[in-house]
């Protein structure tokens, strides 16, 4: 019962704020915002017993995302300026977009979470199995992922320092 009420109470925060995050005007609160929904979110990991995703939903995006996220804010935009508010069109193209896409994804996993559920098997991972298979070069291992994302991180700092210079 604690489970199901820490539940709602986390899924509520991650829905209010990220309505929070999109509608507000000040870009500023808009990345506070998209902080909490972070947080909350490794809050769902650690619920679920995932205590790996948990440190690494807190220590990469909370942490790092959130850091460059507010750097680069700070450095291309006035952050006490009010955003402009768009045509009422656009809203409507938006929401309409954004509804179909959730219809989508709803009849996605309406018609495929039986063949999931038979697909994925529930394992017992040691933290050294799944350090192997993240530093692995082998078939399913992600070094190579890894390194690319390590790239286009050092490519956004080296970018933010070159508009910073320019300042």
């Amino acid at each position: 019962m604690a489970h199901q009420i820490i539940f709602f109470v986390l899924a509520l925060i991650i829905a209010t704020f990220s309505i929070l995050a999109v509608t507000s005007k000040r870009i500023i609160r808009s990345a506070t915002y998209l902080l909490f929904v972070l947080l909350a979110t490794a809050g769902l990991y650690l619920l679920l017993g995932y205590n790996y995703l948990f440190a690494v939903q807190i220590a990469v995006y909370a942490g790092g995302v959130m850091v460059l996220f507010i750097f680069a804010i700070l450095l291309t935009n006035k952050p006490g300026e009010n955003l402009k508010t768009e045509l009422p069109v656009r809203r409507v193209v938006a929401g309409a977009t954004a509804v179909a896409g959730l219809a989508f994804c709803a009849h996605l996993i309406y018609w495929n979470i039986k063949k999931v559920t038979v697909l994925v098997e529930q394992a017992d991972i040691t933290p050294q199995q799944l350090g192997h298979s993240l530093m692995g070069t082998d078939k399913y291992q992600y070094l190579l992922p890894f390194e690319t994302i390590s790239i286009l991180l050092l490519a956004c700092i080296v970018g933010a320092i070159m508009i910073a210079r320019r300042r």
